[in-house]
C-alpha cells in the first residue's frame, strides 16, 4: 500500500490527452467538492508540462469558479500565453463534466542573478517543529480518541502539519483571540526530486490552512462549525528553491473580514528563517 505522499506524487501525475490538454484524477471523497489544493496544484502541473522545464514558477494567479465533484475527472486545457527570452507565461482551464470550474495564470522565469537583495525576518519565533505534538497528538489528547472520519482522513494525509500555538477547542479559548495561525508542514514522505512536483506539492499545501486565520476569532479549528467556507482565489509567489518534504513554516494572519468574505496572507519560511514563498487567499464564509 503506497504512503500518502506517494500517493499526493501520483495524483499529480496528470494523463496527456493532446499538445495541450492533460486529464487529472480526482479522488473519490467524503467532502461536498474537491479540495481546492488539489486543482490549483494540477493546474500547475499541466502548466509547467507545456514549459522546456528550465524555468521555475515564480508565481501563480488562480479563482476558484465553481465547486469540483469528488470522484469525476478534471481536464486542464493549457493556453500558451508567451515564451519571451526570461519569462514564460500559461493560462490553464479546468474543466469537469462541460464547464469550468478553475482558472489559473502562471507566469515561469529564467533563473538570474538581481543586482541586490533583501528580507523581512520572520515576525515571530515559534518552536521547533520537532518539539510540537501532530495535529493527530492534539486531536486524541483532547478527545481521547479519533472519530472514525478523522482518522480515515488522517491516514490519507499527506502532510504532517503541526501547529505553533495550541488548538482552541471552546468558544471560550477563541474569545479575543488574533486572526493569526502558524503551523509547521512537511510531505509524510519523500516526493522524488523534481523541482515542479515539489512546487505543485505546496501549492496543494497552501490552500490546507490559510482560511483558519479568518475563523480564529470566531470558532475553534476542531470540532463542530458554524460556519461554511469556501476558497475564492488564490495567489503566489515563489522566492526561492525549496522541498516540499522538509520542513516549512506556514505564518498565517488575516486582516480584515467583511461582507462574507475574509482576506488572509501566507508567508513560508525555511528552517533557516528564509522566506521561500508569499501566499494570499480570499475565501467566502456562510453561516450554517
Amino acid at each position: 500500500m503506497t504512503n500518502p505522499a506517494e500517493r499526493l506524487v501520483d495524483l499529480l501525475d496528470l494523463e496527456q490527452i493532446e499538445v495541450n490538454i492533460f486529464r487529472g484524477r480526482s479522488p473519490q471523497e467524503s467532502l461536498q467538492r474537491v479540495f481546492g489544493g488539489q486543482v490549483a496544484g494540477q493546474a500547475l502541473v499541466a502548466a509547467g508540462r507545456t514549459t522546456d522545464g528550465d524555468r521555475p514558477v515564480h508565481s501563480l494567479h488562480a479563482y476558484f469558479l465553481r465547486p469540483g465533484r469528488p470522484g469525476v475527472p478534471i481536464v486542464y486545457q493549457v493556453e500558451r500565453v508567451r515564451d519571451g527570452r526570461s519569462f514564460t507565461t500559461r493560462r490553464v482551464t479546468a474543466v469537469q463534466q462541460g464547464r469550468t470550474i478553475f482558472n489559473l495564470t502562471a507566469s515561469f522565469h529564467k533563473p538570474e542573478e538581481g543586482p541586490f537583495e533583501h528580507q523581512l525576518p520572520p515576525a515571530r519565533e515559534v518552536p521547533d517543529p520537532e518539539s510540537l505534538p501532530t495535529v493527530v497528538e492534539e486531536i486524541r489528547k483532547h478527545l481521547g480518541a479519533l472519530p472514525e472520519q478523522l482518522e480515515r482522513m488522517a491516514r490519507r494525509q499527506p502532510f504532517d502539519i503541526r501547529y505553533a500555538d495550541p488548538l482552541r477547542w471552546s468558544a471560550e479559548e477563541v474569545k479575543e483571540a488574533e486572526p493569526r495561525s502558524a503551523v509547521w508542514m512537511r510531505a509524510v514522505g519523500p516526493l522524488g526530486d523534481d523541482p515542479l512536483v515539489h512546487t505543485c506539492a505546496l501549492t496543494y499545501a497552501s490552500d490546507m490552512t490559510l482560511l483558519d486565520a479568518v475563523r480564529l476569532p470566531v470558532e475553534p479549528l476542531w470540532g463542530p462549525r458554524n460556519f461554511d467556507m469556501a476558497s475564492l482565489d488564490h495567489a503566489m509567489w515563489f522566492h526561492r528553491p525549496f522541498r516540499a518534504d522538509e520542513w516549512f513554516l506556514y505564518d498565517q494572519e488575516s486582516p480584515i473580514a467583511t461582507g462574507g468574505r475574509g482576506l488572509a496572507r501566507g508567508r513560508i519560511y525555511d528552517l533557516e528563517g528564509r522566506l521561500l514563498v508569499s501566499v494570499v487567499q480570499e475565501g467566502l464564509f456562510r453561516a450554517l
